[in-house]
Parts: C-alpha cells; sequence; structure tokens
C-alpha cells in the first residue's frame, strides 16, 4: 500500500489524469498527443490516479503537484488504454496519486523514437478527455 493508500499496482480500470500546462497541449476537439509524450529526461509521463470527478479534488491534487504552473485542464484516461497501446505504469509517489506512464520507444534512433512516441500519444489521447480547469 502506497501513502496515499492506493495499491501499488495500477488497474486496468483507474482513470489517469494527464495534467495540461500548454496550449499546445489540447484544442477544442480534445487532447493532443504531445500532451501525453514522454519527458525527454527520463522518458516517462507523469499522471495522477484521479478521475474528472469530484473536480474538487482533482483540481487540489493539480494544485499540490504542478505547484506555481498553470494548469489549463487535464486529460482523463483510463490505465486499460495506456496499457492497449503497449505502454506500462508504474505507481512514483510522492506526490500522492503519482504515477509514471512508462516502455516508450528508446532505441538509438532519435527520430525513430519521437515517431513512434507521438503515433502511441496520438492513440492514447483519441481515447481521452478533456477537463477544462
Amino acid at each position: 500500500m502506497l501513502p496515499s493508500g492506493l495499491a501499488e499496482q495500477v488497474s486496468d480500470d483507474e482513470p489517469l489524469a494527464r495534467f495540461l500546462t500548454s496550449h499546445n497541449h489540447y484544442s477544442f476537439n480534445g487532447p493532443k498527443a504531445v500532451a501525453f509524450l514522454p519527458n525527454p529526461k527520463d522518458n516517462k509521463t507523469s499522471v495522477f490516479r484521479h478521475g474528472k470527478e469530484p473536480r474538487d479534488q482533482l483540481w487540489w491534487i493539480a494544485g499540490e503537484a504542478m505547484g506555481s504552473r498553470a494548469v489549463r485542464g487535464a486529460a482523463i484516461v483510463s490505465a486499460n488504454v495506456v496499457r492497449s497501446v503497449g505502454l506500462e505504469l508504474e505507481a512514483h509517489e510522492p506526490p500522492l496519486r503519482h504515477a509514471n506512464i512508462v516502455g516508450w520507444p528508446s532505441s538509438p534512433d532519435v527520430l525513430l523514437n519521437r515517431g513512434q512516441a507521438k503515433e502511441l500519444g496520438l492513440r492514447i489521447a483519441a481515447k481521452a478527455e478533456l477537463v477544462a480547469a
């Protein structure tokens, strides 16, 4: 059991929130692939184990996790969607409820990695729901 009280294993039915900090992360149609791309420093994408409701708790988590960074919204997607594209999730607290999307392409060919990651991001974004801040 993690400090948040959640199980160490992220279950398939858990909703995940990816906090959106840039206008480039979404459009009127919903979240964009770029919102889900991994951080180039560690090849992981930070998410939080929380759905769109209750919204006050979602935005509290965003405030705690993002500090002074402006949060413009959240992309909500189920853990099974992440796994269905061949990626995995690992719980990683602190902060509370935090997890990482891992397993992104990591070959020596950087351009190939970017292309493959963008394709995976597109597939995740297509199933994600945008929640405006």
